[in-house]
Formats: structure tokens, sequence, C-alpha cells
């Protein structure tokens, strides 16, 4: 039979596949920036990108002596990774959280978004089961969900939700894109009504050592959970405090028994770490001092965008911690990505996370000292 023969039925994925997965998801949401961007960009002094919260500044050189130490590793790595790897992770979460966790309980993730994106799945979670998570998000959270056809919920408190049909719960503190830190008292209602229910609670907690005036707690504190971890993850990124978004190198922590589970489906899967990144990022999290040196670096740009908006007009909610500044001029937010493109600057609209974001725009300041500083020369005029 000719494969041009209409009874030939098309592939999965061909465009004319009945059931594709891309038709689940929504539109990816930087492919509508495109067009500001190119306004942006026609600046006379170039752009201004604070859009995407990414690193610019460089990877400390004690990190990248790590992983050029580790480039001679021809075997296999593991998923789980070397024991001296899980001990550097657990002693950072104990120092660094207060979280009293063992090696047991720690995964490394080839960054955490294909964590969030795939954790549904690899949960066992599909029709029928909630996915919920805050109405102002990353929109990884959804996408989890639509990808193995579980039911996404976007919840404002958790007294919205339905506890027999929630099967996962994320919290995310401090939060994308809002900066908003949930104090001990909120987070351990979240474990409560978790436990409660028999929900899994998963914090996602990457920005967490990026508190400006709030500290933030992981829900793995004592104070937050117990003497337990029963029913909790949270998940850690190396992105941002280390400036490793180039090296993937996160990881997930907390019940034992979850993380094991995710341990057994994530070596049927191949989701490795590699040799060196692993490497990499032990050293990283042994090492404080490259952090509060990129902390004052954010901190002298956030000071800078911060007054420049408010003086231009807007007004800033929230943002007492992360890499954001959750900005508003009380109009829609695409009027606003307009209006800064033209003057060389991009944004991100608050919609991307969610309908209660369509007056807001997120401001990233992870831009190199000298582009903040032409941002706000542009702001003042």
């Amino acid at each position: 039979m000719s494969t041009n023969d209409s009874t030939h039925a098309p592939f999965p994925g061909h465009p004319g596949a009945a059931r594709r997965v891309s038709d689940r998801l929504p539109v990816f949401p930087w492919d509508k920036l495109e067009p500001y961007k190119r306004t942006a960009e026609g600046h006379p002094d170039g752009l201004c990108d604070f859009s995407v919260g990414t690193p610019v500044d460089p990877v400390p050189e004690l990190i990248q002596q790590a992983l050029a130490a580790h480039t001679d590793t021809p075997g296999y790595p593991t998923v789980w990774g070397p024991l001296a790897l899980r001990e550097s992770v657990a002693g950072w979460l104990n120092r660094r959280t207060g979280a009293e966790i063992g090696p047991e309980a720690v995964l490394p993730t080839v960054g955490s978004k294909e964590l969030v994106a795939w954790l549904p799945g690899q949960l066992g979670l599909g029709p029928g089961d909630q996915v919920a998570y805050p109405k102002l998000a990353y929109p990884t959270y959804e996408v989890g969900a639509l990808l193995c056809c579980a039911e996404p919920v976007a919840y404002g408190d958790l007294d919205e939700l339905d506890g027999g049909k929630v099967r996962l719960l994320w919290l995310n503190s401090p939060s994308n894109p809002t900066g908003r830190v949930l104090g001990a008292d909120e987070l351990r209602r979240a474990v409560e009504w978790a436990r409660a229910h028999r929900v899994l609670l998963v914090s996602d907690e990457c920005y967490l050592e990026l508190g400006w005036e709030a500290e933030p707690v992981s829900v793995l504190h004592p104070s937050v959970c117990g003497d337990s971890h029963e029913g909790l993850l949270a998940v850690h990124s190396l992105s941002k405090r280390s400036n490793l978004a180039g090296y993937r190198a996160s990881f997930v922590a907390g019940d034992p028994v979850v993380v094991r589970e995710l341990l057994e489906i994530r070596k049927h899967g191949g989701m490795i770490v590699p040799a060196p990144v692993q490497a990499a990022t032990a050293v990283a999290l042994a090492d404080d001092a490259h952090v509060a040196e990129q902390r004052e670096r954010y901190a002298r740009r956030r000071g800078a965008l911060r007054a420049a908006l408010e003086a231009y007009g807007f007004r800033i909610e929230h943002s007492e911690a992360s890499l954001y500044l959750w900005a508003t001029q009380d109009k829609p937010c695409w009027e606003t990505v307009a209006e800064l493109a033209e003057l060389g600057i991009l944004v991100a609209p608050g919609d991307f996370y969610g309908p209660a974001g369509d007056r807001f725009v997120r401001v990233a300041f992870t831009a190199t000292d000298e582009r903040v500083a032409a941002a706000v020369e542009r702001l003042k005029r």
C-alpha cells in the first residue's frame, strides 16, 4: 500500500495524526514575545533584555575547575549519583535550610524544569487526577499535568481544592513570577492539608537563597513539617545561585519512599545528570562564598531597576525575594510590554503566569551591570 493512500494512518506526531501530544499544550509563551523583542532590538543603544531570568555572570572558577577535572569519564554515570554528591546535597540542605535529611532521600535531576514537567507522569498520574498549582505560577506546572492527561487546577487558597481529586500539590516560595515568600505558618498549613488528604506536596524552592526583604523557609524545615518528611518533596536548582543554568544542575529531596520510586523510574528512562556536572554540583553546594558574591551583584541591579521603575510610574508588589520585580502601571500587561519595547527594554507579560497577572509585567534583574545602567537611563528620560 502506498504511504500516500488515504487509508494509511499517519504516524504519531505527524501533522495529520488525530492525537498529537503537542495539541494538549498551550502555545509556548515566549514565542508570543518575539515581535516585541524585534522592536526592542531596534533601539539605537541596543536591547536591554529583562524578560528571561537567565544568568549572565561567569560560572565561578572553582566550579569550572571541578567540571574540567572530571571530563575524562568514559563510563556511564548513575542516575542516583555518587554518595559524595548526595552527601553534599544533604549537607547543604541541613546547613542552609535546617532540614534534617540523609543522602538516601536525595536525587539529582537534569535541571528543575525537566522534573517539574515530567514528575506527574513519573508518579503515575493520569485522567481523573488533579495537579494543583498557584494561580500565578511557572507555566510548567500546568504543562506537567497536561503531558500525562491529568487535570491542571490553579488555586488561590487551599480551601478551593477538592482533596479527594488532587494528587499532587505544588507550592512555589519564593514565587516565580511574583517574588512572594510563604511564611512558616502558611507552609505548615499546606503540609497539614496535604497530609490530611494524602496528597503529595512538592515545594519548588529554586530561589530560596535569594531573599531580599524576607527570609525564605523550606518546606523540609522541622518548624514546618515536624520530624518527618513523609509526603513532601522540595525541588532546588543551582541555575540562579551559582550561574549554572547551562549545566542543568538541580535536585529533588524529601520523602525517601517517593525519592526511591522516582529513582527506579528514572533509571529505566536513562534520566542521568552527566558525571562532570555531578562533580561540579557537589563542589558548588559546598561553597557559600560565591553565592554571597552573586547575591551582591543581584542586589545592586535590583535596587537600581526598582528605583527607576518606581520613578517612571510603576508600582512594585511582593518581590521580596527571587530574581524578579513584579511591576504594574495598572493597565494591560501587553500595553506595558509594547511601551517598554519602544525604549529597547524587553520584559515578560504577567499573563504568561496566569490570567491573574494580566496587568503586571515581570522584570528580571539578571542582565549585566552595563545593560541595567542603560535601562535606568532610558527610564529616566
